[in-house]
């Protein structure tokens, strides 16, 4: 399935909610199994969840990434869940083959298909999602970036780099809530909102595009060690181009997606691939922390 690896990583995710009053009942739905694909390899996964439960299914969910149900029924006041995953990626297309990928404006017949109507299919990516609403407005603002025949993939590099020029990140702006139209009129937001703002121009040009939810690694300065915790979740999009496949571009950072995002999963918008979502039996007001720790490590031994 995988090239050759070009780096590995380990990555720990580690959530913890705390709750005014005790909790009689919890059920979670967990998405923190990176997948693997084309560009990546999981070689190895382990979740810890306290309090301990034997409660639990793994499965796949529609999309294909893999998830945990897990059901506590142990009184809890807190909630700690421990992911450790080690990857491995290869090389993705690089910017130069952009260039070669057909032009935008003559796919829609193609995204259309259903002969081939498998989960990763281009057109359930094509409409609006519960968190992605299309408009006008977002057609528009996309529009300078797709002149008639030009390439696709060149078109949507435009675009990650006009949203990364014209929206500032803000962690306080904005929650998973807001509406595009707001984050349209603020300019500011998260890599959540980015992505979906990026997912609905492409969309409302007609075009079939996916979020993608996984980690970043983050660099720290000069002589200084990493950090734990440090790291973040993160989203990114991925359009796809029926002459090349499915294509990762991060507007956050204004990057071609390469060998430093690493991919739990993917599906319409964020609620179809949130790290952690379920539903408590009591517990009151919540607190919630979240540390993630990406480590580059050196080739596992032959």
């Amino acid at each position: 399935m995988i090239g050759t690896p070009i780096k590995y990583y380990r990555v720990e995710h580690d959530t913890h909610y705390r709750y005014q009053y005790k909790v009689s009942l919890s059920q979670q739905l967990l998405h923190l199994a990176p997948r693997s694909f084309d560009y990546q390899t999981c070689l190895a996964q382990h979740i810890d969840i306290q309090p301990v439960s034997a409660d639990w299914v793994e499965r796949s969910d529609y999309f294909g990434n893999p998830t945990r149900h897990v059901t506590l029924t142990t009184m809890h006041n807190t909630l700690t869940v421990k992911a450790y995953s080690t990857v491995a990626l290869s090389a993705r297309p690089t910017i130069q083959a952009l260039r070669h990928s057909a032009p935008w404006d003559v796919l829609h017949d193609a995204l259309l298909r259903t002969d081939l109507a498998t989960t990763s299919a281009p057109f359930h990516f094509l409409y609006e999602s519960p968190h992605i609403s299309l408009s006008a407005a977002l057609r528009a603002y996309a529009q300078p970036c797709f002149s008639p025949g030009r390439a696709l993939l060149e078109a949507t590099l435009a675009l990650t780099e006009q949203i990364y020029r014209d929206f500032e990140f803000d962690p306080t702006a904005t929650t998973i809530a807001t509406p595009l139209s707001e984050v349209m009129r603020g300019r500011r937001g998260v890599c959540q909102d980015f992505a979906h703002l990026m997912i609905g121009c492409l969309r409302s040009l007609g075009l079939a595009c996916r979020y993608v939810s996984g980690y970043l690694l983050t660099t720290p300065p000069p002589g200084q060690p990493r950090l734990i915790g440090a790291d973040a979740s993160h989203a990114w999009v991925s359009v796809f181009a029926p002459d090349i496949g499915w294509v990762d571009f991060d507007p956050t950072n204004c990057c071609l997606v390469q060998d430093e995002h690493i991919t739990l999963g993917w599906g319409r918008d964020f609620s179809d691939v949130t790290p952690l979502r379920g539903v408590v039996l009591g517990g009151g007001e919540q607190k919630l922390e979240v540390k993630v720790t990406v480590t580059p490590i050196a080739p596992p031994a032959a």
